[in-house]
């Protein structure tokens, strides 16, 4: 067989809309992101249970310069989630 099909688009990767970021090597946020892992496991999976976590792992990542500091409200989370989690 060959490897060559003719006729076919060859496959262009594109970056990110955000870009890359570093790996947490330091392992600086590791644990508010076990919290996250388990929070996820403990709901099915469903990760609007843990927007809360999400958001404390992403705090962290940016207050390590792990990934570009970010306005919340770009990111997803609204003042509606805030003061949900204020009444809780």
């Amino acid at each position: 067989m060959t490897s060559m099909t003719f006729g076919q688009k060859k496959f262009i990767p594109t970056a990110p809309e955000k870009g890359s970021f570093p790996l947490d090597h330091g392992g600086q946020c590791r644990k508010l992101m076990l919290f996250y892992m388990r929070c996820l496991r403990e709901n099915a999976d469903d990760n609007s249970a843990c927007r809360e976590e999400s958001k404390a792992y992403l705090q962290c990542r940016m207050d390590h310069d792990l990934m570009a500091k970010e306005d919340f409200a770009k990111l997803g989370y609204s003042e509606s989630d805030k003061q949900k989690s204020e009444q809780s």
